[in-house]
C-alpha cells in the first residue's frame, strides 16, 4: 500500500469543505446550516472504516453534529479530535463558497474559521486508522460553535451512549500551530429598562427609558474601563429604545458583553449590572430594569500536568520535526469550545492552522500550517497513545 501524502490530502479536503456552505442559521436566518457538510465527512469517513453517527440536539433535527468513531479495543487510550463545521454570514463577499489559492494561502468562508483545521484532523485521523496506531481516535465534528454550541453539547451527551470516555479532546481551532495556555470566558446579559409613555412637551407625566438606557451606556463604559485593568471587559454592543417621536420611550433594551479571566464566574455580569442599576435608582427611583442572563461560558487554562498536557508536549515535539518553529503559546482574548470538554471530564488542548480575515471578507487559511498539523497529529497521537498504554 502506498503512503498517502497527507498534507495533499489536507489541503484538497479544506477546499471542498470551504466550497460547502454551511452558514448558521442561527446567526443568518434562513442559512444553509451544516448538513450538507456533515453528509460529505460522514460519506467519507465511513468509507475509511470509521462508525459514524449523526448527533442533532433536541428540538433540532436539521442541525447534525458528526461523530466518527475509530477502531480499538476495550482499554485502548481515546482521543478526540474536534472541530466546528459551520461559518459565520458572508456579508461583503463576491463569492465565498469558492476557495481561491494563492500561494500557500486558501481564500473562502470558514477556511480559517476552522475548515483548514477540520481538514486537518480528519486526514491524521485516517491515517491513524489505516496506520492501526495503539490509539483510538474520535472526530467530533459540530455544528453551531459560532453560536449557542448545540453541537458539541449534544456530542458530549452522546459519548456515553456510545460507551466512550475519552482520555482528551484537541479543539484544532486557528492558534498559529500554538498550543493555547488560556481562553477568556464571556457572559451576554440583556437589560430591559421600562417606561413611562407620555407626549413629549409634557415630559413630567411619563419615565422616559430612553433616557435611562443613557445613562445605563455610560455606567457601563465607566465599569467597563476598571474591568479591563484586569484583563477582562465589559461593553454594551446593541441598544435601542424608543418608538416615535414626540413621545418618550416607554420601554429600551441594552445587550451587555462580559470577557472574563481565569478565576472570574462567567455570571458575575449579573452582580455587576445590579450594582450600577441600584446605583442609576439611588439617583432616579424612576428606574425600573430586568436583568436576564443570555449565555454564559466560563474562562479556561491549559492544564500543567495529565493527559491534555502531555499531549501538548507530543504535538510541539511532532511539529519541531516537522519543522515548525514553535510560537509562544497563545493566550486567546476570545472563547472556544475547549472548557465544555473540560467540564465534561476530558481535558482538552487547543491547536490548530490560522491564517487572517477570521469573520472578515477576506478570511483565509494558511496551507502550509494545514498540511504540517496533518502530519504532526499523526506523530503526536501515536507517541501520546504509546505512552498511556505503558
Amino acid at each position: 500500500m502506498s503512503t498517502p501524502d497527507l498534507g495533499a490530502d489536507a489541503v484538497a479536503l479544506t477546499a471542498e469543505l470551504v466550497a460547502t456552505d454551511s452558514v448558521n442559521p442561527g446567526l443568518v436566518p434562513g442559512a444553509a446550516g451544516e448538513a450538507a457538510v456533515v453528509d460529505l465527512l460522514d460519506r467519507r469517513l465511513a468509507a475509511s472504516g470509521f462508525d459514524t453517527h449523526r448527533v442533532t440536539p433536541s428540538g433540532h433535527p436539521d442541525r447534525p453534529s458528526l461523530l466518527a468513531v475509530g477502531p480499538g479495543e476495550p482499554g485502548m487510550p481515546c482521543l478526540v479530535l474536534t472541530g466546528h463545521v459551520d461559518t459565520v454570514g458572508t456579508d461583503g463577499m463576491d463569492a465565498p463558497f469558492t476557495p481561491v489559492v494563492e500561494g500557500d494561502r486558501l481564500a473562502g468562508r470558514g477556511a480559517c474559521d476552522m475548515k483548514g483545521g477540520v481538514a486537518a484532523v480528519v486526514v491524521a485521523a485516517e491515517e491513524l486508522v489505516r496506520r492501526t496506531a495503539r490509539v483510538r481516535v474520535v472526530l467530533a465534528l459540530v455544528a453551531d460553535e459560532e453560536d449557542l454550541s448545540l453541537g458539541t453539547e449534544a456530542v458530549l451527551a452522546a459519548l456515553p451512549r456510545l460507551g466512550l470516555a475519552p482520555d482528551a479532546a484537541l479543539v484544532a481551532e486557528p492558534t498559529w500551530l500554538a498550543r493555547t495556555a488560556s481562553l477568556r470566558g464571556y457572559a451576554v446579559a440583556e437589560v430591559t429598562l421600562t417606561g413611562r409613555a407620555a407626549h413629549s412637551s409634557q415630559p413630567q407625566e411619563g419615565v422616559n427609558a430612553v433616557a435611562h438606557l443613557g445613562r445605563l451606556l455610560t455606567a457601563v463604559e465607566g465599569r467597563g474601563h476598571h474591568v479591563a485593568a484586569s484583563g477582562g471587559s465589559l461593553m454594551v454592543t446593541v441598544a435601542s429604545g424608543g418608538e416615535s417621536p414626540f413621545v418618550l420611550g416607554r420601554s429600551a433594551r441594552a445587550v451587555v458583553e462580559r470577557r472574563t479571566v481565569a478565576g472570574e464566574a462567567a455570571d458575575c455580569v449579573l452582580a455587576e449590572l445590579d450594582e450600577l442599576l441600584d446605583g442609576l435608582r439611588a439617583e432616579d427611583p424612576t428606574v425600573d430594569a430586568r436583568v436576564r442572563l443570555v449565555v454564559a461560558r466560563e474562562a479556561w487554562r491549559l492544564d500543567a500536568a495529565g493527559p491534555a498536557a502531555a499531549l501538548a508536549d507530543a504535538l510541539d515535539a511532532a511539529l519541531a520535526a516537522e519543522g515548525v518553529e514553535q510560537p509562544p503559546s497563545l493566550d486567546a482574548p476570545y472563547w472556544m469550545e475547549a472548557p465544555l470538554w473540560q467540564a465534561a471530564g476530558v481535558p482538552a488542548l487547543v491547536c490548530g492552522p490560522a491564517g487572517g480575515g477570521l469573520h472578515a471578507a477576506d478570511e483565509w487559511v494558511d496551507l502550509g500550517q494545514v498540511r504540517r498539523l496533518a502530519g504532526a497529529l499523526v506523530a503526536a497521537a501515536e507517541s501520546w497513545g504509546s505512552a498511556r498504554a505503558v
